[in-house]
């Protein structure tokens, strides 16, 4: 996965990346929470990948039988660990989604958001071939990213963590066309419902693409 999280961008200066998002992001970080929250009973068995400090994980345990989260940066799932609480049905590991240490149709929900497909720098169709590997047949796989009409927004939070130092200088002349570009490496891509279609063309499966709340783009995966 992307070196820049793990040693740039993971734990506690993550955390205060959301913390200090905008209403409007908030809104978005909110909505996607319950469109797999919708998804879930309490006898889900739920895998987070890229699930950083826990801040979804958390949502998602009050709800499942069981949740478990994956992420290649140690500090973050220290961090994790700290956020869950007293929560008693979880697992954390440090771990590659593209290489994930699971059997086959062990779970009942895989769930990939807040445009983890694009953050994670891997093989994407990999990524998605691996999440629909360890869902059962009937579970579900979500993957989400951004909406175009949510660019001014997102734009506007990577400018509030440049300016406090979380990531670095926007380079401008890179930046543009759901793509964010910061002097220090950090990139940010987009995979709109097209690319999505795309990705999932050479399996023998129908994804329903979305839009959700005008900010996200989700695929979801029934597996069969």
């Amino acid at each position: 996965m992307n070196d820049y999280y793990s040693q740039k961008l993971s734990a506690e200066r993550l955390r205060l990346c959301y913390e200090i998002a905008p209403p409007r992001v908030k809104r978005y970080l909110e909505t996607e929470i319950d469109f797999i929250l919708d998804r879930l009973n309490a006898s889900s068995l739920v895998l987070e990948l890229g699930c950083g400090y826990g801040r979804v994980l958390q949502r998602l345990a009050a709800k499942a039988r069981t949740v478990v989260g994956i992420d290649t940066s140690h500090a973050s799932l220290l961090s994790a660990r700290k956020s869950m609480g007293n929560v008693a049905r979880y697992c954390l590991a440090e771990m590659n989604a593209v290489e994930l240490g699971f059997g086959d149709g062990l779970f009942d929900l895989v769930a990939c958001v807040q445009n983890g497909i694009s953050a994670f720098k891997v093989d994407q169709r990999k990524l998605i071939r691996e999440a629909m590997r360890v869902t059962r047949r009937g579970g579900r796989v979500l993957f989400s990213s951004y909406a175009d009409r949510f660019w001014k927004d997102r734009l506007e939070w990577f400018e509030i963590q440049a300016k406090m130092g979380l990531v670095g200088e926007i380079d401008y002349r890179e930046t543009g066309n759901g793509v964010i570009v910061g002097k220090d490496g950090f990139r940010a891509t987009t995979v709109r419902a097209e690319d999505f279609a795309a990705l999932t063309s050479d399996w023998d499966i129908a994804p329903r693409i979305m839009e959700v709340d005008g900010s996200s783009v989700f695929c979801e995966i029934l597996v069969d």
